[in-house]
C-alpha cells in the first residue's frame, strides 16, 4: 500500500489585497499540509505545481520554502513534485534548487518508485506545444502508476487538455492522474483512470468559497481518494439584496451580523435600493475589525436623461501617435508593444522581452535597428511652429519701434541675455540627444550588443560618432530656440512698458 497527500496551487508569495498578512496565510498554508503529513505519516506529499506565485519569488518566500521542506526531510517523508504554469522559468527552476538542496524530487518521465506505485511526472505545457509531445514514460514493474501534472484538463469545466488523447497516447497505463491548476477540487474517472484536483491550500480569488484542502490517495486494490480541509483565514462572503428605500443603513445592519475580527469581508450588492458610496461600506466593515473588506455593487441605475457634450481623447491612441512621432526603429516598437500594450502576463514580460531582444540580435536584418523618419504630419508641425515664431518676432519687434522708441535698447539687451540662457539649454540638450542616440545604435546603424568583450573597446568611439550625429539637429535647435526665445523676451519686455 501506498498513501501519499496529493496537494497543489500553494501560491507561496502571493500578496493578496496588497496586504502582508494574506502573504503569510499562503506559506502557512503550506506549512499545515506539511504538519499534517509528518503526523499522518503519509509516504509523500506531492505537489502539482504552483509551488509560488510568480516565477521571481521573494528571498523570503524562498527561504519560508526552504524551512518547510526541511521539516519534511527531517521526517524522512519525501516531497514529489512537478512546475507550474505560474513559477515556470525559461532555464533552471526553482524546484530544482530544492532538488539540489536534497529536499525534493522533481518528477518527470523515468518512474519514482515509491511502495507499489510509480509516480511520474510532466510540467506544466502551454497549449501551442501540447502537439508536440509525444507523452513517452520509461516502464516500470509497480502495480500502480499515476501521473503528476499541471493544466485545465478535460472533462472538468474550462478543460483545455485532452484527458482522453494523453491516456491512450501514454506509453504507460496509468490508474490515476494527480492535477494542478483547477483551484475547485474535483475527481472523475476517464477508463479505467482517476482523475483529481486536489484545488488551492488558499483561497486565491473571491470565487472560491469553499473550504480549501488537500486530497490524500491510496494505492491499494485500485486508487482510493478522500479530503481534508485546511484551516485558513477565515472569509465572509455577504450577499445582500436591498429592497426599495433600502440603502447605507440596511447595509451597515446586514454588515454587523458577521465577526468580522482579522477576517476578510467581500460585500456583493444586488436588488434595488437607494445609492451610496463602495467605499462607506468597506470603511465601516473595516472598523468592525475586517483585515480587508471589498464591495461590488451589482446593481443598475437608471440614467437621468440630460444633454450632456463630453469629449474624450483616447488615451491609448495619443500614446501610439506620440510613439510614431518619436521615429523609434522596428526593433524598438516591437519591444514597445510588448511592454506597453500585448497581452502577456505581467509576471512574464520580463523573459518576453529578453526572448524579443535575443531572437532580434541573432537575425540577419539589421535594418529593424534603423530609426523610422518621422511622420510628414509632424514635421509640417515643427514647420508651422516656427514660421509663426517668426512672424510673432518680427510683429512685436515692429510694434515695439513704432510706439516706444526708447525701450528699444532695453529690450534688445533683454534679448542678448535670452538668446544665450537658450543656447546654454540647447546645448545641454545637445549631450542627452547624442546620449540617447548611443544607446540605440553604433555609427553604421548597427545595434549596440551587450557584451562585455565588445562593449569596452567601442564605447568611447561609439559616443564620439553619436554625439557628432547628433550635433547637426541640435544646432539646427538651437538656431530656432534662440529666434523663439529673443520674440518671447520682446514681447514680454513690452507688456511691462504699456
Amino acid at each position: 500500500m501506498t498513501r501519499v497527500i496529493h496537494t497543489g496551487d500553494t501560491h507561496i508569495g502571493y500578496q493578496q489585497y496588497h496586504t502582508a498578512e494574506r502573504r503569510e496565510d499562503f506559506l502557512a498554508a503550506f506549512r499545515q499540509v506539511v504538519d499534517d503529513a509528518v503526523a499522518a505519516d503519509v509516504d509523500a506529499v506531492i505537489h502539482a505545481g504552483d509551488l509560488f506565485h510568480d516565477r521571481r519569488p521573494d528571498l523570503q518566500d524562498l527561504l519560508g520554502t526552504l524551512s518547510v521542506l526541511r521539516t519534511l526531510d527531517d521526517a524522512d517523508i519525501p516531497f514529489l513534485a512537478i512546475v507550474g504554469n505560474h513559477e515556470g522559468k525559461r532555464n533552471g527552476q526553482w524546484l530544482d534548487l530544492y532538488e539540489n538542496l536534497g529536499l525534493a524530487t522533481r518528477l518527470g518521465s523515468d518512474p519514482y518508485v515509491l511502495g507499489n506505485t510509480a509516480f511520474y511526472g510532466l510540467d506544466f505545457v502551454p497549449p501551442s506545444r501540447r502537439d508536440q509531445l509525444d507523452y513517452e514514460f520509461a516502464p516500470h514493474d509497480a502495480d500502480h502508476a499515476a501521473l503528476v501534472t499541471h493544466g485545465l484538463f478535460t472533462p472538468f469545466d474550462f478543460g483545455d487538455w485532452d484527458t482522453e488523447g494523453l491516456l491512450e497516447t501514454a506509453s504507460i497505463e496509468f490508474d490515476a492522474m494527480l492535477l494542478g491548476d483547477n483551484h475547485k477540487p474535483a475527481k472523475k474517472q476517464v477508463g479505467e483512470t482517476w482523475v483529481t484536483y486536489c484545488g488551492s491550500t488558499e483561497r486565491a480569488s473571491a470565487s472560491e468559497r469553499d473550504e480549501r484542502g488537500y486530497n490524500i490517495v491510496t494505492f491499494e486494490n485500485g486508487v482510493d481518494i478522500t479530503r481534508r480541509g485546511l484551516p485558513t483565514r477565515q472569509f465572509h462572503f455577504i450577499d445582500i439584496e436591498l429592497g426599495d428605500g433600502e440603502g447605507l443603513d440596511e447595509m451597515r445592519a446586514r454588515v454587523r451580523e458577521y465577526d468580522l475580527d482579522d477576517a476578510v469581508a467581500l460585500v456583493t450588492i444586488t436588488g434595488d435600493g437607494e445609492p451610496f458610496s463602495q467605499a462607506a461600506v468597506e470603511e465601516f466593515a473595516t472598523e468592525r475589525g475586517a483585515l480587508v473588506a471589498r464591495v461590488t455593487d451589482k446593481r443598475e441605475y437608471e440614467t437621468p436623461e440630460t444633454e450632456v457634450s463630453v469629449s474624450f481623447a483616447d488615451p491609448d491612441e495619443a500614446v501610439r501617435e506620440r510613439v510614431r512621432e518619436l521615429g523609434l526603429s522596428g526593433a524598438a516598437i516591437e519591444i514597445d508593444e510588448v511592454v506597453r500594450a500585448s497581452k502577456v502576463a505581467d509576471s512574464n514580460v520580463r523573459d518576453e522581452v529578453e526572448t524579443r531582444v535575443r531572437e532580434l540580435l541573432d537575425g540577419d536584418d539589421i535594418s529593424v535597428f534603423t530609426a523610422a523618419p518621422r511622420p510628414e504630419h509632424a514635421e509640417t508641425e515643427a514647420a508651422d511652429t516656427e514660421t509663426d515664431t517668426e512672424k510673432t518676432v518680427e510683429s512685436t519687434t515692429q510694434k515695439a519701434t513704432t510706439e516706444s522708441p526708447e525701450s528699444a535698447p532695453e529690450t534688445a539687451d533683454a534679448a542678448d541675455e535670452a538668446d544665450t540662457e537658450s543656447a546654454d539649454a540647447v546645448a545641454g540638450t545637445d549631450d542627452d540627444t547624442a546620449t540617447e542616440i548611443a544607446s540605440e545604435t553604433d555609427p553604421e546603424g548597427e545595434p549596440v550588443r551587450d557584451e562585455a568583450t565588445t562593449a569596452d573597446e567601442a564605447e568611447d568611439g561609439e559616443k564620439e560618432d553619436a554625439a557628432e550625429d547628433a550635433a547637426e539637429p541640435a544646432d539646427e535647435s538651437a538656431d530656432a530656440t534662440s529666434e523663439s526665445s529673443s520674440g518671447g523676451q520682446t514681447q514680454r519686455s513690452m507688456e511691462e512698458y504699456l
